[in-house]
């Protein structure tokens, strides 16, 4: 029992997604079941490796008792075009803080409402998804790529393309802190 406490506390977890703020990445539409997902926390609390596009659990900003699962957008440093309702149209990430959303914007409690996040509110970053079986395996960080058109299987070509579209979407409202000192230097 005390093996199983430290693996879960210090090494992975597994959790139950809830939701559709992470649609169609987690619980999409065209699933019966929730995402039963598992989640690194060594590289979090050992390591503290944060990248862009990482899916994370963290503690809520405004209700500490509740876990959001939410997309890394933006780290110190970056400038970040915001999305409504957030007053501001864009916001440079301070230091020790991530700006997180959701990949369903309508349907997402994120920093849109609430602003950046301390990085000490993250708790840990998906891996894989282990629930529904016809969905196990690792989510990649970089886009989804089309499928072979040949296969005749448009629906899977038309879902990737999709997820390119919304991943390029994301992608262009960020100005990585790297780019912003190089068009310093220039």
């Amino acid at each position: 029992m005390p093996t199983a406490f430290v693996f879960t506390q210090y090494f992975y977890g597994l959790k139950i997604v809830s939701g559709r703020s992470m649609q169609p990445t987690l619980n999409p539409d065209s699933s019966l079941w929730r995402d039963v997902a598992l989640f690194d926390r060594f590289s979090i609390y050992a390591k503290q490796k944060y990248k862009r596009g990482d899916i994370v659990a963290l503690k809520s900003p405004t209700d500490p008792n509740r876990i959001l699962v939410k997309r890394i957008i933006g780290l110190e440093g970056d400038i970040v075009k915001t999305l409504p309702p957030y007053p501001d149209p864009e916001v440079t990430v301070p230091q020790g803080h991530a700006w997180i959303e959701g990949d369903e914007p309508f349907h997402s409690n994120d920093s849109n409402q609430f602003g950046s996040v301390p990085l000490a509110l993250i708790d840990s970053r998906l891996v894989l998804v282990v629930w529904p079986l016809n969905r196990f395996g690792h989510l990649l960080n970089k886009p989804m790529q089309p499928r072979n058109v040949e296969s005749g299987n448009r629906s899977d070509y038309r879902l990737a393309m999709a997820e390119l579209e919304r991943e390029r979407w994301r992608n262009s409202r960020v100005v990585t802190f790297h780019r912003k000192i190089d068009t310093e230097r220039s």
